[in-house]
């Protein structure tokens, strides 16, 4: 299939990136994505807060600021009322608002399966686009949410975590990556993703496919909420972290210490996760206590960019 481009095509289909990138000037170039899905939580209102905090995210991951969106809507008119719509709706407008993006327009069709995202449009100084692949031996690996939310979504589906849990994770998948984008502008960052779908795991085989690097990912420091754990040894997995695990376990080296349930947890598909930001080693500790002190204190350290293994991930 040929692929059309274009010489101001910065980022395209060549490689798996979160965004296009387009540049338009010297110094101004477009940021696009786009992203929805079916609900994650049962309150209308906060499942359009999280869609359009995860479609915004992708912007944040390339070192763009987000600037326009059109909704993307799949809505079953003869199951569900229109209030349901119109909170899911007022939700994504709220995050949009906080964000400081523009509602242009949008599009939707009838279909049995509700669907709610955006498709966003962001600006980015050509010279400054962060992708998945400029790492640089020595870098260190900074993640900005904790993981575990496909887990603990499972977990609310079946009826079994608390009011408590729910809140947490529904607030922490609502939560912008913008303060985080917007901080690790000011030092020396190599390259960036957000975790969503593929996993952590997923992510960052990614970043080291085709690579001259590898990355070493410690164990102990990765963020993880705490009762993903006990859901995960329940069986409350999703599939897609058994598909992220059989599509990119045979990339990954783990210390035999590490048993089945926390390597789920690594695979495990997130909504609305964090960032994970490849920086100068000489700069991490400095822009970890950032992180720490403006974003969250369950920001991490969680391992560094090595020279071997070439093209693979150590997790020890």
């Amino acid at each position: 299939m040929e692929i059309p481009t274009d010489s101001n095509l910065i980022v395209g289909l060549e490689r798996a990136d979160d965004a296009g990138v387009y540049k338009i000037s010297e110094d101004l170039a477009l940021v696009q994505t786009v992203d929805f899905f079916t609900p994650v939580v049962d309150d209308p209102y906060w499942f359009g807060q999280i869609a359009a905090a995860n479609a915004l995210s992708d912007i944040y991951a390339m070192g763009g600021v987000p600037k326009t969106a059109m909704n993307l809507v799949a809505f079953p008119l003869k199951e569900m009322d229109l209030s349901v719509l119109r909170r899911i709706l007022e939700g994504g407008l709220e995050k949009m608002k906080e964000a400081g993006v523009v509602l242009v327009g949008g599009h939707s069709v009838e279909d049995k399966e509700l669907k709610y995202g955006l498709a966003v449009t962001g600006f980015i100084d050509p010279e400054r686009v962060l992708t998945k692949r400029n790492l640089i031996v020595g870098d260190r690996l900074i993640l900005t949410k904790p993981l575990g939310t496909g887990i603990i979504n499972t977990a609310i589906k079946g009826g079994l975590a608390t009011g408590q849990i729910v809140d947490s994770v529904t607030r922490l998948m609502a939560t912008l990556n913008r303060e985080a984008a917007e901080i690790m502008k000011d030092y020396p960052v190599h390259a960036c993703t957000d975790i969503t779908g593929f996993g952590l795991l997923g992510h960052m085989a990614e970043m080291v496919s085709d690579s001259i690097a590898g990355l070493e990912v410690l164990s102990d420091s990765i963020p993880i909420i705490p009762e993903s754990f006990e859901f995960a040894q329940m069986g409350l997995v999703p599939g897609g972290a058994h598909k992220n695990r059989e599509f990119r376990e045979g990339g990954v080296d783990f210390s035999p210490s590490l048993d089945s349930v926390f390597r789920d947890i690594l695979f495990d598909p997130q909504t609305s996760g964090g960032l994970l930001i490849c920086v100068a080693k000489e700069a991490a500790e400095d822009l970890l206590r950032l992180l720490k002190e403006k974003v969250s204190d369950r920001v991490a350290l969680i391992g560094k960019v090595v020279a071997e293994p070439k093209g693979r991930i150590w997790v020890h």
